[in-house]
């Protein structure tokens, strides 16, 4: 999202001394070993134990293990979408990108990775996909052609696994709006290294998607496309053929803004040859469109602001999906959302499906917040949101 320095506000919370799925133990771990009324200190491995909810286990299964490629359980691709039906459909995993203002900053304190069991409810209720950000400095620690930290990358691989394995699509999302440590990324050459590395990580797994770069903002228009356009060409020279890839725009990929920040004209001449290329953009529902503020402009917004996208796309012959959209919980929001929904299912035919903003383990009470079993945005729109599956 626009603010994403808004995610570092619910740190705070976080950081609370062993509070709800934080640190409490593992190898060189000097912190509060007791969790909060509620919690139980839970060893997922030998250098790291979390508070989580309930009684203690001695269960192997949450054991994160030491994988550094990812895979996916042998099962069928799947088939083509139905019209009225979305081929993608789900949500945000924000927590792995938190801390931006430390780094490497240290797991369970800076960020956190996304929780295995939330993310069961939400497949078994029948969401498909899940988008998770990362920080491109925790996983290229020294420069975007460095090597990959271990377990950073281990962490993150286990969670892309946890995802597909249980058949479900992974949106690998560096959430850096085009930056690096701060800087814009000038240098296409070694963004296109760092997408060899990762690519590479995931070649094998067709239920991976890859999103270029979150929300690249005020930014030269030809630099957008040549990282977009440097990626998939990084991408599909590792042989990762089987995946989509999601691109995005420079304006923060705001759908309502495609036609007049240029997008439109500039980054319809992307080229795929594996013909599986997906136009990401975001839309939210304030009044200004940066998802800050709970309040909806009206009930019709959602709508109005996805007819000029939904033109573009079916005048060039492209395929969409909103790769983040969210409201508040109020009446206005949720006749809003409702109307966007209703607006990308009649045109299926060029909308591909939608991911709310956001679920992840540290959100408490922020009001878009989507993580089972009670964030404010779950227990609001979780109903709503199943219809549309």
């Amino acid at each position: 999202m626009k603010s994403a320095i808004v995610a570092s506000t619910f740190i705070t919370s976080a950081l609370a001394a062993a509070g709800a799925y934080q640190q409490c133990g593992g190898s060189g771990f000097s912190g509060e070993t007791t969790c909060i009324s509620g919690w139980t200190c839970t060893v997922l491995n030998q250098w790291y134990s979390q508070c989580l909810p309930g009684a203690a286990t001695t269960s192997t299964t949450a054991v994160r293990t030491t994988l550094t490629t990812s895979t996916v359980a042998a099962g069928p691709t799947a088939p083509a979408t139905p019209p009225g039906k979305f081929k993608w459909f789900g949500v945000n995993e924000a927590g792995a990108e938190f801390g931006q203002d430390t780094y490497p900053g240290l797991w369970g304190k800076h960020f956190t990775f996304p929780s295995n069991s939330a993310m069961q409810t939400l497949i078994n209720q029948g969401y498909n996909t899940f988008r998770v950000g990362f920080a491109m400095e925790r996983l290229a620690p020294t420069t975007l052609t460095g090597t990959f930290d271990a377990a950073y990358l281990r962490n993150l691989t286990e969670s892309i696994n946890y995802i597909t394995n249980a058949g479900a699509y992974a949106v690998l999302d560096p959430h850096n709006f085009g930056r690096y440590f701060g800087k814009i990324i000038t240098n296409v050459n070694d963004f296109k290294s760092f997408w060899t590395k990762l690519a590479t990580q995931f070649v094998s797994n067709p239920r991976v998607i890859f999103d270029t770069n979150n929300e690249y903002h005020t930014m030269d228009q030809q630099l957008v496309f040549d990282l977009n356009q440097g990626a998939i060409d990084a991408i599909r020279a590792t042989g990762a053929t089987s995946q989509y890839i999601w691109v995005e725009g420079n304006a923060w990929s705001g759908a309502w803004t495609w036609i007049s920040s240029g997008n439109g004209a500039s980054l319809v001449n992307l080229r795929d040859p594996e013909n599986k290329m997906i136009y990401e953009m975001h839309q939210y529902l304030d009044t200004d469109g940066s998802g800050t503020n709970e309040a909806c402009v009206s009930t019709t917004i959602g709508t109005q602001r996805l007819q000029e996208a939904t033109a573009w796309l079916r005048a060039n012959k492209k395929l969409g999906v909103l790769g983040e959209f969210a409201g508040g919980a109020n009446p206005t929001c949720q006749a809003a959302v409702k109307g966007l929904l209703d607006h990308l299912k009649a045109n299926s035919d060029v909308w591909t499906g939608a991911l709310w903003w956001a679920a992840g383990p540290w959100w408490g009470d922020y009001m878009y917040g989507f993580e089972p079993p009670s964030s404010t945005g779950y227990t609001y729109y979780n109903s709503l949101l199943r219809g549309y599956m």
